[in-house]
């Protein structure tokens, strides 16, 4: 486990919630140490209820690699993945994700669901 890209996720959430693009969620796949991909929540940006912040990084890293087997990377994600982001991780055969503590995942600054954002 790195420090280093675990913090990274948490960054990347706290930015998205203070964007008010989605919710507190950040993700980082790291490829031999080096990060390859980075995500955060979107729902509210893409108005896509599949835009989480892992799902987000999946689809860059695969894109970036060219392949859609991840097993030589690992996910840093800032919570623990939900169902849906649990499966995308299970089918990109990536080893166990890696998530922080509990209590240290930003927190957004309304509880009420705000609608989706559009250009």
């Amino acid at each position: 486990m790195n420090a280093e890209f675990l913090e990274e996720a948490g960054r990347l959430a706290q930015a998205a919630v203070e964007r008010g693009e989605g919710g507190p969620f950040g993700a980082v796949i790291v490829s031999g140490g080096q990060v390859v991909s980075r995500g955060w929540n979107q729902v509210l940006l893409a108005c896509d209820p599949t835009a989480h912040a892992e799902i987000v990084a999946i689809r860059d890293a695969s894109r970036r690699l060219g392949r859609f087997h991840l097993a030589d990377c690992e996910l840093y994600s800032s919570c623990e993945p939900c169902p849906m982001c649990l499966a995308a991780a299970y089918w990109a055969e990536f080893p166990p994700s890696i998530t922080p503590a509990p209590g240290r995942m930003p927190r957004q600054r309304d509880s009420r669901m705000p609608r989706c954002i559009r250009s």
